[in-house]
Parts: C-alpha cells; structure tokens; sequence
C-alpha cells in the first residue's frame, strides 16, 4: 500500500541567504492571499512602516501553492475572492487554482512586496517584552542543504497570515483494514505532482469542498468513481463564467467593471445567506430544486442530497456549471452515504455490507485546525494559549499586545473580510502615529462563559479543535462579523478609540 500524505520538499527559497536577525515595525506570517494583501495594504495607505513576511515554505500562495490536486478552484466567485485593489482580468468566475496562485504572485510583483519576503522562514515561536516595547519572532530557517539555522526577527507588530489549519499534517482518519488495503491512499493535500489515476476504480472520501471540486475533474480520466459521504453537503451551482463579465468591461473598462461585478456578488451572497438562514425549509427546496435540473428525472434527493442540518450550518459548496451533477447524470460519477466498516485488500466494505471496488482512495476528509499558525506566543514570559483570549473586532486577542490576525469569512469570500480588517490595521497605527502611542491592548471585560469559538459552525474540522479557537461574543467590539456591509462600517469607518482598546 502506497500513502501521499506528507509535505513535498521545496523548489526554490532563500533560507542560505537571507541573513542575519531584522528589526522592523511589523512582522507578517504568512506569504499567502492573506499576507500578500496585507502587506500591499501597509504600502498602498502609505503608512510608512517597515514589514518582513515570513514564509515557512519556498513559495508566495499560500494554500494556492500547497494544494495541487485535479481540478482544484476557488470555492466562491473570484470578483469578491480577488483583491479590491487589483482587479481579476480573466474571465472565469470560478477560477482555477494555478489562475489564483499567479494571481496572488503578480500582486507580490506589482506592488513590490517580493522583496520583503523572507522564504523558509518557519515561525516558532513569537516572545512580547513589555520593556522593549517589541516582539521577538523566532525563526527556524531551512537552508539549501537542509540543515536548519535559528533567526530573530524583532518587530513592534506582529499580523498573522497563516490561515487557520496545519500545512504539514492532514486529517486522515482511522480506516479498519487499512492494511489489507493493496490500492494507494492519497490525501489531497498532498496530491503527487505528475500522478496518473487514468482507468482507477476511486472512492473520494468525503462530501465537502474538496471531494466536490475532485470528482468532475477525476471522473474525465477514471474507470469510476464513487463519493463516500457519511452526511450529504449542500451543493448550489454557479456559472464557472459569469455572462456579465465581458459586456461590463466593453462599456466601463476592466477596473470599474470589477468594481461593479464585485458590488453585484457581495449583495447576492448577502441577500442568499440571509434568505436561506431566515426561511431553511424553503432553501433546502431551493436549492435541492437547482440539483434536479441536473439530474436525471425521478432521482431521488433523499439520502445523497439531503443533509440533516439547515443551509449555512456548514458552508455550502459550489458546483460550477453543475459539473458534479452532470457527472452522476452521465453516469461517470456516483455518491454512497453510508460509511466504512473496513477495507480489503481490493476495496472498501460499508456499514450497509456494499462492497465498493477501489485501487484509488482518496481522503478528503479536510484539514487540522491550528489557529495563528500553532505558534507558541508568550507575554513578559506567560504562555498564550489562544482558546482563552477573545478576539476583538476579529483581528486582536484580549490581553495580548500589537498583535493582528487574519480570519477571513465562512459564509462568504474569504477575502471580502481580509481586505477590511487589513485596511482597519492601517487606520490603527495611523491613529497610534498622530497620538504617540506605541502599544495597542484590548481588554475583554465581559462574562467569558457566555463566549462561543470565532469559527462557530458545523464542519468536522472545525468542531474536532474548537477548543482552540479564540472566543466571540454576541454583541460590540467583541463578536464577529458575517456582513460585510456591517463589517465595512465598523472596520473601515466605525472609531478606533473603543473603550475596550487600551493605548499606551
């Protein structure tokens, strides 16, 4: 049995190079869309200060450079998935994640932040000193050769980029008969670069945004393939090219265009959200009814597509062009709920006693939650442990000084909310430059028992760690948004000097 489940080795990065320690006024973590945005931001509203981005990899992209498995695309439109401030020139809607990944490096070039990336720079660790008035970001840095060296990077601010799950180590869970199994397993994390499933017999483990991105794209080169899903997942098509696109940009250009488009889809995915969390009983008809057209007539909904919880208590995955369901209707794909009571040695037996045949198990049974990166934070000497902190404005910690982070939404693009909260960071240290402050420290005040995680949903990934997430309230400075409309009150225009937000 063959397992792809670790990390690939680097291609290219500067961990012999780079030198000594850097002192500079904010340290990002994370050379992703999240911390290329940032950092662009910090020059674009000319705040004057000095950053470094530090990468544990060798690559800008983030998640766009990690997962490379077939067929592999954004999960939400790219015209609110893109930066505000770079408008997305092709015509995709949902886009491809090469087209994403290039995307996001172009950025870095045009805006002149690839300099400032230090690659093979993994965090391990970030130490505030209230007497320096300074965090000390420890490093473990890759060289060419292998071997790691330590580097201190000093900094007033620390932003965290890196996203919210681990990039070394993905969920695989317990498969009885694993070893009898003679197939390969893979988990598309780490997909083999150049792997050839032509003519497999494959089982997609799993029901979310991944296994529905995977299946159309395998099912144009495999013998078959059968989704295995414990509890079916709400899927609603998109168009993968939006017919808007091309005549906007002849009338308006492609700067206005993309403002435009990107107004239209905030207020469709707004309105949508809205509406389905409002009325559940019809937007499960709703969208079941989008299923149907694909599908051939008289296929039953209930058990594949119908899940046991209301639209939005997960998020809802997209289908673009209906291309999942159109496979099922062509036979070339085809969706199991049960799930595994063991493998053998040529394929997977179901609770139910279906013998399902596989050489090809792919485990996309999603990620390791790992809020701020697993870094190891410490003030003046006392260790921070995330899921006892509240997040403030969904970008500081209580009690932990000059510290941001970056989480965007679940229930929409998850840009939409890094672009706000890395344009309110600029509005805060431009507040704390005219007024002389050097320290920002919010305080939670309120009853602790009464808060919930910041990722307050039912996804397995997220449910499996939530201890670990930083806690929100349900009102004020202290809960997080879901509007971005709201969100752009408060972050781009709502006041800095809160009560809550203690300067110094």
């Amino acid at each position: 049995m063959a397992e792809a489940n670790e990390q690939p080795a680097g291609r290219t990065g500067n961990g012999d190079d780079a030198g000594g320690g850097i002192d500079v006024d904010v340290a990002i973590i994370g050379a992703g869309i999240s911390g290329i945005g940032t950092a662009i931001e910090l020059g674009r509203r000319e705040t004057g200060k000095t950053f470094a981005i530090l990468e544990a990899r060798d690559a800008i992209g983030g998640t766009w450079d990690l997962f490379r498995y077939p067929g592999i695309r954004s999960d939400s439109d790219v015209q609110t998935f893109s930066y505000g401030f770079k408008p997305w020139t092709g015509d995709t809607m949902i886009a491809p994640g090469e087209e994403i990944r290039d995307y996001v490096r172009e950025a870095a070039r045009e805006y002149g932040v690839e300099d400032s990336i230090r690659f093979r720079h993994k965090v391990a660790g970030a130490h505030w000193d209230s007497a320096a008035k300074k965090w000390t970001v420890t490093c473990e840095v890759t060289r060419d050769d292998g071997s790691v060296r330590t580097e201190a990077v000093h900094a007033t601010w620390l932003f965290n980029a890196s996203g919210y799950y681990r990039y070394d180590k993905a969920n695989n869970p317990e498969l009885p008969g694993r070893e009898d199994f003679a197939g390969e397993i893979i988990h598309p994390q780490y997909w083999p670069e150049g792997f050839d499933y032509s003519g497999k017999k494959i089982v997609v483990l799993g029901s979310g945004a991944t296994a529905v991105t995977l299946i159309p794209s395998l099912a144009e080169k495999a013998e078959s393939v059968t989704m295995l899903q414990r509890t079916p997942t709400y899927m609603f098509p998109l168009p993968r090219v939006s017919p808007l696109v091309k005549p906007l940009r002849r009338l308006f250009g492609v700067e206005r265009a993309h403002h435009i488009m990107r107004a239209i889809h905030i207020e469709f995915q707004a309105t949508q959200y809205s509406i389905l969390r409002r009325f559940p009983a019809f937007g499960r008809k709703f969208i079941e009814s989008f299923a149907k057209r694909y599908l051939p007539a008289g296929y039953p909904m209930d058990p594949d597509f119908t899940p046991p919880y209301n639209p939005w208590d997960q998020r809802l995955c997209v289908v673009p062009d209906g291309d999942l369901f159109t496979a099922i209707a062509e036979g070339d794909a085809e969706i199991v709920t049960d799930t595994i009571d063991h493998l053998t040695s040529d394929g997977i037996v179901t609770r139910s006693g279906k013998h399902l045949p596989c050489d090809l198990l792919v485990t996309a049974t999603g990620f390791i939650l790992q809020p701020l990166g697993g870094i190891a934070l410490s003030v003046d000497g006392q260790p921070i442990e995330v899921g006892k902190h509240a997040a403030y404005k969904g970008i500081m910690l209580s009690d932990v000084p000059n510290l941001a982070f970056a989480v965007g939404y679940t229930n929409s693009s998850w840009t939409l909310k890094i672009g706000l909260l890395a344009t309110h960071f600029t509005r805060l240290l431009r507040y704390m430059d005219e007024r002389g402050y050097r320290i920002a420290t919010p305080r939670f005040s309120g009853d602790f028992s009464a808060t919930r995680p910041l990722l307050d949903f039912g996804a397995g990934y997220v449910k499996r760690n939530e201890d670990k997430l930083p806690r929100v309230f349900d009102s004020g400075t202290w809960t997080i948004g879901n509007r971005y409309v709201d969100d752009r009150k408060v972050l781009l225009k709502g006041r800095i000097d809160d009560p809550d937000l203690h300067f110094s």
